[in-house]
């Protein structure tokens, strides 16, 4: 029975561990892109400024 249950932990903590994969890339997708309007900002910034 406790092979089981172990067995049951394991299953459902797997599905838990990729969602936090998940989240984790999604992160690091939106700080890409923040990165991004950052740059185009500071090039708009220097044109304003020009």
């Amino acid at each position: 029975m406790k092979k089981l249950a172990a067995a049951l932990f394991v299953v459902a903590l797997v599905p838990s561990l990729a969602a936090c994969n998940t989240v984790k890339g999604v992160g690091k997708d939106v700080q890409a892109g923040g990165e991004v309007v950052e740059e185009v900002a500071k090039v708009v910034e220097k044109e304003i400024t020009e």
